[in-house]
Parts: C-alpha cells; sequence; structure tokens
C-alpha cells in the first residue's frame, strides 16, 4: 500500500506514516518498503506487544482497554488496582512475564518470559448474584477447552479451575470478587496458560505435574494469535452465560470434566470414596459416595489419584 494512500486514508503526513511504519518493526513486524510502490507487512511479531494483540481482535468488549506490560508481580494484583480505579467492563491485563504470579490458595504460578500467556480480565457482571460469581471460573474453563480443541488438543478441566492434559496441568484459573452483600462490585478472572515451555523450563519436581502445548504438540505457538483466540471464545461463552444462564455451560463443562465417572478419595468430615458424577448449578462439585448417597462439595480436598 502507498505511502501516499496511508496519508490520505489515515489524514497524517507521509513523514507520520513513515515514523509509524519504524514504530512497527521496533514491536516486531517485519515490513518492506519499495520505492514508488510502498509498504507491505510481510511478519507479524510472536512476541506479545499491545500492537500485535490488537490487529485482528475479533471481540466487541473483551480487550477494548489493554493494558501490555513485558513485566509486572501479577497482572491479577494490577487488574485490581485499575478495577478500583474504575476501568471497564472487559479491561485486559496482559504481560510477557510475572514476577510473583500467583494461582489458588496464593499458591505460586511460574510464569516465565516469552513462553506463556499470562493475563487477568476485569468483568462487571451487575446481573449476577455475588453467590453464583464462582460459575465464571467454570465458562472461562470452558472457553478454554473449546480453543485447545479448535487446535486438536485433548484437553479435560479438573475442577474447580485447572485444564490438564492427560494427567498434567496446562493452564489455571483464578477467579476474585469483589462485593457488597447482594452486588457485584468486580470480578477479577486470571489465566496462566502454559504454550511454549520446553521440558526443561519446568524442572525436574514440575515436570512431574506439568506441561505445555508445546511439549505436548511438539510445535510452536504465536501468543499474540492464541490470545486473541482465546479472547474471542470467552466473550462469546460470557455472553452466552449471561443471555442464556449457567445450564448450557455445565453440560459443556461436564463434557471435559476429569475424572468424569471415575472414584476419587475425598478428604472432608473424615475420607471416603466418591464417584464425580457432574457439577452442581452453583459449581460446587457433585458425587456419590459407595452407598449411593449424592454430595455438593464446596471446598474439599479431593485425592485425585
Amino acid at each position: 500500500m502507498s505511502g501516499q494512500e496511508l496519508s490520505e486514508v489515515l489524514s497524517i503526513s507521509r513523514s507520520a506514516v513513515w515514523k509509524h511504519m519504524n514504530e512497527l518493526k521496533k514491536s516486531g513486524y517485519e515490513v518492506e518498503a519499495v520505492t514508488n510502490r510502498g509498504y507491505r507487512i510481510i511478519n507479524v511479531p510472536e512476541a506479545l506487544s499491545e500492537d500485535a494483540i490488537r490487529w485482528g481482535l475479533e471481540t466487541k468488549w473483551l480487550g477494548s482497554t489493554l493494558h501490555y506490560h513485558p513485566t509486572v508481580t501479577s497482572t491479577q494484583n494490577l487488574a485490581h488496582e485499575f478495577a478500583r480505579d474504575g476501568a471497564e467492563h472487559g479491561t485486559v491485563v496482559i504481560a510477557s512475564e510475572q514476577t510473583k504470579g500467583k494461582g489458588r490458595m496464593k499458591r505460586y504460578w511460574d510464569s516465565k518470559a516469552n513462553v506463556g500467556l499470562w493475563f487477568s480480565t476485569v468483568l462487571r457482571p451487575h446481573s449476577l448474584e455475588p453467590k453464583n460469581a464462582t460459575q465464571i471460573t467454570l465458562v472461562a474453563a470452558v472457553a478454554l477447552a473449546n480453543v485447545m480443541k479448535e487446535y486438536g488438543i485433548p484437553v479435560s478441566i479438573k475442577w474447580p479451575n485447572d485444564l490438564f492434559i492427560g494427567d498434567k496441568k496446562m493452564a489455571g484459573i483464578l477467579t476474585e470478587m469483589q462485593a457488597e452483600q447482594d452486588q457485584i462490585d468486580y470480578i477479577i478472572i486470571g489465566i496462566g496458560l502454559n504454550v511454549n515451555h520446553e521440558e526443561a523450563d519446568f524442572g525436574s519436581a514440575v515436570l512431574e505435574h506439568a506441561t505445555s502445548l508445546k511439549v505436548y504438540t511438539q510445535d510452536h505457538y504465536n501468543l499474540n494469535t492464541l490470545f486473541k483466540s482465546i479472547a474471542h471464545e470467552f466473550e462469546v461463552q460470557y455472553e452466552r452465560f449471561i443471555e442464556h444462564g449457567f445450564k448450557p455451560i455445565k453440560s459443556d463443562w461436564e463434557g471435559y470434566a476429569y475424572k468424569m465417572g471415575e472414584w476419587l478419595t475425598v478428604r472432608a468430615q473424615g475420607e471416603w470414596n466418591a464417584k464425580l458424577i457432574g457439577i452442581h448449578e452453583d459449581g460446587a462439585l457433585k458425587v456419590v459416595d459407595e452407598k449411593g448417597q449424592e454430595h455438593l462439595l464446596y471446598s474439599a480436598e479431593i485425592l485425585w489419584s
């Protein structure tokens, strides 16, 4: 596309076009410039950047406000700061690296630079009651599983917030809420996804329990492209949830459920065996004991193997 045409379409000078092209190059774009013909983008960057994320992001509201940082302590903590300052619904905080990434129960989440997706989203579902906020975790899990299915990766969802390939964890979801007794102010949903990790990136202790898309497929993934796929699918599933309720999400979640129909060991008021049969409408795990009695589990310790 010629520099003159670009300047006319954008209502900027030819000199400004040239400056913008140089900025794109700094962001990792490969731009070919041919005299008397114009500019052509040959390759887009694989490393995360705000420009690369925005270009081709097919969402209506998720990511309209986007904060990209090369390094943060935690996208979750930063998203809370933005939310308290009035950040709009759908605001995304994404980083190439987290130095103090966290999962459920304040567990450390290893978030090495440039190998995974680490991001948090501000949601303001004012029509949702606080008691049902945990359903958002399950919505996100279904969205993430759907994207992995499109990539040909067989994943399962381990209740309440992990995605597995086989018996190894490849993604985690952390949902945190600020609410009054009957009104949600905001929800922060954080996703950590192991993408281009090599086995050596995990270390011997972690490798036994963790995996990545690259370890499983031996393929390399463009982080910008993968994020855009996840953002679009999450927006679709979130709107479906808000419009139609939890029932269709529940059905999809159970189709991906890890160890569905298998016997587990539950530690709650003693230790006992239970068979996983699904999830309840409020997000609790639904099991039956050896006597056939049904139980709903909200925070019990479960031994999955």
